[in-house]
């Protein structure tokens, strides 16, 4: 079952496209965004999106991460090629999506955001249509007031 608002955020781990161990604290304003396949044309949209709006999202104190099924290899290929900044988790056995309780009976992610702040489920969004939703989502969280944009 997908975590929902004021559910505790999970204690989670996975390697990004460097390889690098990464285990958000959760602390801090983040966005956890899954998404089915690197290099895909809806996931490809979705990314560049949250690419373009990140320095907005780091701006206001909110780290971004991309979550999907992929390998470590496929994360560093698809990062390259779209020049993403942000990390992309690899999730091959799928265990950071089971701990969100985001569905992978496909063989891949379902397109799931949450929006994580002191520990805790803020908002999700489910059935995500990559188009727009970077924005929406950074949007959403300055008008929750989990983050605040510096004029």
């Amino acid at each position: 079952m997908t975590l929902t608002a004021g559910d505790p955020a999970p204690d989670v781990s996975a390697p990004n496209q460097d390889g690098e161990t990464v285990a958000p604290a959760f602390d801090d304003p983040t966005v956890v965004y899954f998404y089915p396949r690197d290099d895909t044309p809806g996931c490809t949209v979705e990314a560049n999106q949250f690419e373009q709006e990140h320095e907005s999202y780091r701006d206001a104190g909110v780290t971004v991460y991309g979550v999907s099924t992929d390998g470590v290899d496929s994360h560093r290929a698809f990062a390259d090629q779209e020049d993403l900044d942000f990390d992309l988790l690899a999730d091959p056995d799928g265990e950071v999506a089971d701990a969100f309780g985001v569905d992978t009976s496909s063989g891949a992610a379902a397109r799931t955001t949450f929006v994580i702040s002191d520990s805790e489920i803020q908002r999700v969004y489910t059935g995500v249509d990559p188009d727009g939703h970077a924005r929406t989502v950074l949007g959403d969280a300055l008008d929750a007031d989990l983050a605040s944009l510096d004029d």
